[in-house]
């Protein structure tokens, strides 16, 4: 008995991927320095050494003077090890775009929309993760956002120092769109950093220890009768006035008028 079974079509999305991720190296080389690149000096510097990467060795569980074979190396050498320099692999020719105006679909997000998109969002989840979006379930890291400044600012059709130093809300249809659906202000909790909101904490929980003290409450107390008392200080001195002309019968202009 046969079985009829249907193959998925191939996804774009995942081909695209899938190649983009095999033309990465395998891991991100953290440890690579510059190399400064400075004249030789006879009274800074020994032919054995310049020219070369080399890194002095710390720590070893062996004699190298006695493991050290001068027919293969100078003596110089001992206790540093040299290092190859990584061959920078030539880069291969683009291939020509086909035309944007008559290319089906599929080649034009082959040739103009996936290779602008994809190193926006390997970059985007690069700062996804120093953001720490894959251990919170809130953070003020907006992805569509990041995408949408990373593409702005590297749109090859337009260079410029100018786009360079733009942030988001700085892209002119950014602002325009904010006007219409302006965001409401994010929380502190996802501005504050760790620190920031800590010390904001302590300040308050200080300022809770100091308030409960029995001296402290009994200078607000007092702090407090003595602003009731002198509230609407200035009705006061005119009632006062008005009770002081009305029985000499002088007419005494008000504070409010003189204040003017």
């Amino acid at each position: 008995m046969s079985i009829i079974t249907t193959v998925p079509e191939p996804n774009l999305w995942d081909e695209i991927c899938r190649e983009y991720e095999s033309k990465r190296p395998p891991f991100e080389d953290k440890t690579k320095k510059e190399v400064e690149f400075v004249n030789y000096d006879a009274g800074k510097h020994t032919p054995v050494f310049y020219g070369k990467m080399h890194e002095k060795i710390n720590s070893v569980d062996v004699d190298l003077k006695t493991e050290f074979n001068s027919s293969h190396s100078h003596p110089a050498c001992v206790g540093h090890t040299f290092v190859e320099p990584t061959k920078v692999q030539p880069t291969e020719t683009k291939p020509e775009l086909p035309n944007r105006d008559k290319c089906s679909p599929r080649v034009y997000l082959e040739h103009y929309v996936f290779p602008h998109l994809l190193p926006a969002m390997e970059a985007m989840l690069i700062l996804a993760k120093k953001e720490k979006c894959f251990e919170r379930k809130r953070t003020k890291f907006n992805a569509l956002d990041f995408i949408t400044e990373y593409l702005y600012k590297n749109n090859s059709r337009h260079q410029s120092d100018e786009r360079k130093d733009m942030t988001l809300f700085d892209i002119p249809f950014v602002k325009e769109h904010l006007k219409e659906h302006p965001r409401p202000p994010l929380p502190l909790s996802l501005i504050w950093t760790h620190e920031e909101a800590a010390l904001v904490i302590q300040s308050h929980w200080r300022g809770f220890l100091v308030r409960r003290q029995s001296e402290i409450q009994e200078l607000r107390q007092w702090q407090k009768e003595w602003r009731l008392e002198n509230e609407n200080i200035r009705n006061k001195v005119d009632n006062f006035w008005a009770d002081k002309m009305e029985a000499t019968g002088e007419v005494q202009p008000s504070t409010e008028n003189n204040s003017q």
